[in-house]
């Protein structure tokens, strides 16, 4: 099931055939955060790839990944199943955070991992189902691998935001697995030449 939070709300009416391809949206059910819950940072504060001066300074350890995307692996995949590919599933679990990790005082806002335990979250990979940070993470990914991911804006849901959830420029802090890597979906020449027209 999809939840909110992570798709891309300006793409959905980009993808001709793909879109037919969507797997099922479903709204969070959490509330709205109060603003005092959240952390917004002016535009003065950002390094050239768009995460915050003071965080890129706490990020120690941390893997610069593509376009400002910055990550850590927590736990290791398995080496013998390939990466995925552009529009094969992928069923994942994850937490999302805004303000940072617990331990730093950040606050969870969504989760695949509720009071009756977790319900994975499937999509399919780098067709911009989800934000541009998750696409690139999850293709780099192996099956089983979980990592802990700083989103800057940029990557997220940029300037406006989504939903009255996420404030307009936050980054996002995610813990994520990679639980499952499915088939690829059977497309076409015109989701190909989709694919080719809009790289990563």
């Amino acid at each position: 099931m999809m939840r909110s939070v992570l798709i891309l709300p300006v793409i959905c009416a980009v993808l001709p055939s793909i879109h037919s391809l969507s797997v099922q949206t479903e709204r969070t059910r959490r509330e709205i955060l109060s603003n005092s819950a959240v952390s917004i940072f002016p535009a003065f504060a950002l390094t050239q790839h768009g995460v915050p001066a003071a965080i890129a300074a706490e990020l120690g350890g941390y893997v610069d990944g593509p376009r400002g995307l910055k990550y850590v692996v927590t736990k290791e995949g398995n080496p013998e199943v390939p990466k995925p590919e552009r529009a094969q599933e992928v069923k994942t679990s994850y937490t999302l955070y805004l303000g940072g990790f617990p331990e730093d005082g950040g606050k969870q806002i969504d989760s695949s991992k509720g009071l009756f335990g977790d319900q994975p979250f499937k999509f399919l990979a780098g067709v911009s189902q989800v934000i541009s940070g998750w696409d690139l993470a999850i293709l780099d990914m192996r099956e089983g691998e979980a990592r802990r991911l700083v989103v800057p804006s940029n990557l997220g849901y940029g300037e406006k935001g989504a939903g009255g959830r996420i404030p307009g420029g936050a980054t996002l802090y995610f813990e994520v697995e990679l639980v499952e890597i499915g088939k690829r979906s059977k497309i076409g020449p015109e989701q190909e030449k989709w694919l080719a027209e809009h790289p990563l």
